[in-house]
């Protein structure tokens, strides 16, 4: 998936951790003003009311009362219908992965064709350096990367495409990796990035699913081995 995700998060600010409690410029966020009545400004401790009653959920006596289940998280929401040809196969899916998001500068990606690819709930897990020295792997939604993308779609020309590939398949669920070179445009000479894309998909009998791409890119100090190559002419 290339370095260019990378660049673009650091300029929209996506891996910048805001503390908990904290502005963003680092200072501790301001505490809000005691309003009349309330158990700041009445002098009352806090968790106990002005009428002496226990905080809610506990009883007269300091026991605890019932606790209410926490609410039960809501589904993903179900994918745009794909095309047949395009999750027939691993092949197919693979492909159309690459294809979706290839094209020139200022050409709109069919973003509902990127998202029908994915089972509910998948994720893509890139792997960065993080500004301090060492490795991290940055997590995030098919949604939350098209977002991301497409801002640098908008003024780049971007080409990624498969050039070797290593798989294992068990029942229905296959891990491939997948060697790519990123350019700019398909006629420039040399990629300006190359790397690994690890996809894991899942067959439901109907249908084949990206479940996760998670990706690296080749450095100087981590260079593509051999047998993740084409075979040399």
């Amino acid at each position: 998936m290339s370095r260019w995700f990378f660049v673009l998060m650091l300029v929209c600010g996506a891996g910048a951790a805001n503390v908990s409690g904290q502005n963003q410029t680092g200072a501790p966020a301001a505490k809000p003003e005691a309003q009349e009545g309330s158990a700041a400004s009445s002098g009352q401790p806090s968790g106990q009311s002005q009428t002496g009653q226990p905080p809610s959920g506990q009883t007269q006596n300091g026991q605890a009362g019932a606790q209410q289940n926490p609410a039960t998280p809501a589904a993903p929401a179900p994918p745009p219908a794909a095309r047949a040809t395009d999750v027939g196969s691993p092949d197919a899916i693979l492909a159309a992965a690459y294809d979706v998001i290839s094209g020139p500068a200022g050409q709109k990606r069919d973003w509902g064709r990127f998202l029908s690819l994915f089972l509910p709930g998948a994720r893509l897990i890139a792997v960065t350096q993080k500004q301090g020295g060492g490795l991290t792997a940055v997590t995030m939604t098919p949604e939350q990367y098209l977002g991301y993308a497409d801002q640098y779609f908008a003024k780049n020309g971007f080409a990624e495409r498969e050039i070797a590939r290593h798989a294992d398949r068990y029942g229905n669920i296959l891990q491939v990796f997948s060697t790519y070179e990123s350019r700019h445009d398909p006629k420039d000479a040399a990629p300006f990035a190359r790397g690994i894309n690890s996809f894991q998909l899942f067959y439901d009998g109907v249908r084949w699913y990206v479940v996760t791409i998670f990706w690296q890119e080749e450095t100087p100090e981590n260079p593509l081995p051999k047998e993740f190559l084409p075979p040399a002419p």
